[in-house]
């Protein structure tokens, strides 16, 4: 970028100054570095200034602003948010499956995955891992909770085709999952949980059904499929990942 700078300059008594040693911070005020290395061999070197508190600076490759506290950088802004957009909404109608591929990355461990939906059938909503495009069909296991006015029922079931995060609507009753994913992109067992409120032939009827699964094989997934058992669903989804640093 035109406005990046390696050093913060720092001017003795009758030294000459030139038009690039006035122009070399002139352009924005504050320094601009590349990146954090540029930043920091930047100051406290011959002919540099001291990195003091109260310093600022622009950092291009992660377009933020910091002040340096006096013993550390900090973040001005924009603030690195909790939650980053991986896939934006996208909606989905009369659909047995979709597919989002190449969602999971090495940037982010854990996920969110937040979708709205209603299902045409009696059918249950389900799980599957995929890596370069191809559906995992193996070793998928849970553990279920649904709770249906005063009657609360539990289930375990190992080495699934596919894992259910959702039950039934039944019909035009909107209903919701929110899909908490852990380490798909790692070489080791990817874990989930399921929260689904769920509207079943009638909105003065929900059910709470919870749902805590694997897929046990060290594969790194970079993608997911949502499907249904049978006949067809309706809705919208959108996955987040959840940022490594503040």
């Amino acid at each position: 970028m035109p406005n990046e700078q390696t050093t913060v300059p720092l001017f003795v008594a009758a030294e000459v100054l030139t038009a690039a040693d006035m122009n070399l911070s002139a352009g924005t005020g504050v320094p601009v570095f590349a990146n954090t290395t540029t930043r920091d061999a930047g100051f406290g070197g011959a002919g540099e200034k001291v990195l003091a508190e109260g310093q600022l600076c622009y950092l291009s490759d992660s377009n933020i602003v910091q002040y340096y506290s006096g013993s550390a950088w900090a973040t001005v802004g924009p603030a690195t948010p909790g939650l980053v957009c991986v896939k934006a909404e996208t909606a989905f109608s009369a659909v047995a499956s979709f597919t989002a591929d190449s969602v999971f990355t090495s940037s982010y461990t854990n996920y969110k995955l937040i979708m709205r939906y209603e299902t045409s059938a009696n059918a249950a909503v389900s799980l599957q891992f995929r890596a370069a495009t191809v559906d995992t069909a193996t070793n998928y296991n849970r553990q279920e909770l649904v709770v249906d006015s005063t009657t609360v029922a539990s289930g375990r079931f190992a080495s699934q085709t596919s894992s259910k995060i959702a039950g039934s609507t039944i019909g035009s009753f909107v209903s919701l999952v929110t899909l908490e994913l852990s380490g798909p992109q790692l070489a080791s067992a990817t874990n989930y949980q399921s929260l689904n409120n769920r509207n079943a032939t009638a909105y003065t009827s929900p059910l709470i059904e919870q749902y805590f699964g694997n897929q046990s094989d060290s594969t790194q997934f970079d993608g997911i499929k949502i499907l249904v058992a049978s006949g067809t669903m309706t809705g919208s989804y959108t996955i987040y990942g959840y940022s490594k640093t503040v």
